[in-house]
């Protein structure tokens, strides 16, 4: 997800510095999303991964 994310953060830069300004845009929404989705999911499986042993 992260390495996605990253992906499209150079999409945007390089469409960025070649003007091309909605394509660089939608990339770097894209890229805020996945970046945000990675970290709620990350979030969560730290919680998930410190529980106990189950009795």
């Amino acid at each position: 997800m992260l390495g996605w994310a990253l992906t499209f953060l150079v999409i945007a830069l390089i469409a960025a510095a070649l003007g091309f300004g909605v394509v660089a845009g939608t990339a770097a929404s894209i890229a805020k999303i996945l970046f945000v989705v990675f970290l709620v999911l990350f979030v969560i499986s730290l919680v998930m991964g410190r529980r106990g042993p189950i009795a």
